[in-house]
């Protein structure tokens, strides 16, 4: 950490700021151990290509679930080198060494996993009647799930040759765009009175007390996007072609098919899901809103203001151990067994805090490999935002420890629609503890407004990110969208969603440009709506009493993926395929505002 960044958090009074210690992935970029790791990834592949090609269909039950076993074997050491690289690129993208290191270790694993490319298209090939009997096999029966996920993208495989090509060649498209992204970000500074900041403290300063310092750093952020806006517009436009191509000669149906196939959620789900939030703008953010801009005595609110603290919240921050305790204690509250885990991350070191030049901004949990453990990842400034933030990527530290502990490596990743259920149960466990501990009015109305807050830009904010990357794809199919275009669609859609009490200024039709879940996974973002609605139908009934709930929730993220989604909530009595079900969640937002309305 440099002289200026510890001026920076010791100024706020944070604490000392964490920062995670790899040693339990591998020791340095030159260690043995991982010089052995990737021969072994070398070797086992070419075996496995030598013993397994042209055979899959021939193999019996026991033999399939050797080879999905070997399979599994180096896919672990793969997901291992890759996740040690990604982080150090993480806290320090400025670094030419990690970032040499990285694309190494992604091009070297590429060559390699190519050779094993062929068994999941040899896996489609058998026959719906022949797998059922070879399911009958009850170590085989582990894989079940796995197995039948992969089997759903049968209809758009291609030949060996072309999926091998399109393997070998992201390293050079895809893969290739994702990192100028990462690095112009990693790179930017945004000019703030005489200095010079990081993405992760303008973006802070967006909710600073201070409406001039909102409205200056709101400038600056759309004066650096504008000046860098051609290059994220030829990174868009190649991505979102780059994907069209890869979905026509798969012959999926939509931009989104894909996404939806990986997340083993059904198109009509997801299709309920998008239009019960967009039918529900007028009741959630444009009522919020409006709400907000009268405690401001204002008749509407600029863009900046948006997120701007709340006239009657309190200014207090956090310091890094009174944020840990709040979310320790949150957790250990709702489980004991739970809490032992949380305190884990704390004590051994797994977690990256403190607001560095180079690091990746905002927050993620890597989930890495089950023989070490997940990181975390944030960007701490010791605001009531940065608590939730805690909470919500332990969330899903917790559900891929249990996970990695409880399942096999490929039944432990957890598709997408429920990837988020954990994080934002995390939140809700830690906002209620403290709306708990509040006897002020005052502070009681500020806490339920910034939980609205976040809901809307979870649930309003992220479905309709989710519609802009849909028309950039849709329309990016036949020709390639200017950057007029692109900010046009920004606009209208941001205003559609928002309501007429937010209004803009030119530059803010640049603010989609830094967004990084259009770049590195396209339609994420639904997912975070997913994950919060369900929460909201699973906090109720849990706050309701619901027979056995915390051993029904544990063995839910105990589980992992090995088990769709559907079957996981069923203990729960929730049918996510009926839109009454989003609507529920959806009523949760709703009746916040009604007493924030009242109060």
């Amino acid at each position: 950490m440099n002289n200026k960044n510890n001026q920076i958090n010791e100024v706020k009074n944070l604490g000392k700021l964490p920062v995670w210690n790899l040693r339990d992935l591998y020791i340095s970029k030159t260690d043995k151990n991982l010089t052995k790791d990737l021969n072994i990834i070398k070797s086992e592949s070419s075996k496995f290509e030598k013993k397994y090609i042209n055979n899959i269909k021939k193999l019996s039950a026991e033999e399939l679930f050797k080879a999905i076993s070997k399979l599994e074997e180096i896919d672990i050491l793969m997901d291992k080198i890759l996740s040690y690289a990604h982080l150090l690129v993480a806290e320090d993208g400025n670094n030419e060494k990690n970032k040499i290191f990285f694309q190494q270790m992604q091009e070297t694993i590429t060559n390699y996993a190519s050779s094993i490319i062929f068994f999941t298209l040899e896996l489609n090939q058998i026959s719906d009647r022949s797998l059922k009997q070879l399911f009958k096999d009850q170590k085989l029966n582990i894989y079940k799930n796995w197995i039948i996920n992969k089997r759903s993208f049968k209809p758009y495989q291609l030949d060996l040759k072309i999926e091998k090509i399109l393997q070998d060649k992201s390293i050079t498209s895809r893969s290739a765009w994702i990192r100028l992204f990462d690095d112009i970000i990693a790179s930017l500074k945004f000019p703030f009175k005489k200095e010079q900041l990081t993405s992760a403290q303008i973006f802070n300063l967006l909710s600073d007390n201070n409406e001039a310092t909102r409205k200056m750093a709101a400038k600056s952020v759309g004066e650096v996007l504008g000046t860098n806006i051609k290059i994220f517009s030829t990174i868009t436009n190649t991505l979102a072609k780059d994907k069209s191509i890869n979905d026509n000669w798969r012959k999926l149906p939509t931009p989104v098919s894909a996404r939806n196939l990986s997340n083993v959620v059904e198109d009509d789900v997801v299709d309920s899901l998008v239009n019960s939030v967009v039918d529900s703008y007028p009741k959630l953010s444009h009522r919020y809103y409006s709400l907000k801009a009268k405690w401001f005595k204002k008749k509407y609110l600029m863009y900046w203001d948006r997120n701007a603290p709340l006239p009657f919240q309190s200014s207090k921050t956090y310091t890094w151990n009174q944020a840990s305790n709040t979310v320790i204690d949150a957790y250990s509250e709702f489980n004991k067994d739970i809490g032992v885990i949380v305190k884990k991350f704390f004590d051994k070191k797994w977690i990256h805090s403190p607001v560095l030049e180079g690091k990746s901004p905002g927050a993620f949990a890597a989930s890495t490999v089950a023989s070490a453990h997940p990181f975390i990842l944030v960007n701490f400034q010791g605001k009531a935002r940065d608590v939730a933030t805690l909470a919500h990527e332990l969330g899903h530290g917790v559900h891929q420890y249990l996970a990695g502990k409880h399942q096999s490596h490929f039944n432990a990743s957890t598709p997408l629609t429920l990837a988020e259920t954990a994080s934002v149960f995390g939140e809700m466990l830690t906002f209620k503890s403290i709306l708990k501990q509040t006897d002020s009015k005052k502070e009681r109305k500020a806490l339920l407004a910034n939980k609205v807050e976040d809901m809307l830009n979870t649930v309003v904010r992220q479905i309709a990110f989710f519609q802009f990357e849909k028309e950039v794809h849709n329309l990016r199919k036949d020709s390639e969208l200017s950057i007029d275009k692109i900010c046009s669609i920004w606009m209208d859609i941001q205003k559609n969603s928002l309501g007429p009490s937010i209004k803009y200024e030119d530059e803010y039709k640049y603010f989609w440009s830094y967004i990084p879940h259009f770049i590195h996974s396209p339609f994420y973002v639904y997912a975070y709506a997913f994950g919060d609605c369900l929460v909201n139908s699973l906090f109720n009934i849990y706050e309701k009493g619901f027979n056995d709930f915390e051993n029904k929730y544990i063995n839910l993220l105990k589980s992992g993926g090995s088990k769709k989604y559907d079957e996981l909530l069923k203990p729960f009595n929730l049918d996510l395929s009926k839109k009454s079900f989003w609507k529920k969640g959806i009523s949760v937002i709703e009746n916040l505002i009604d007493e924030l309305e009242n109060l």
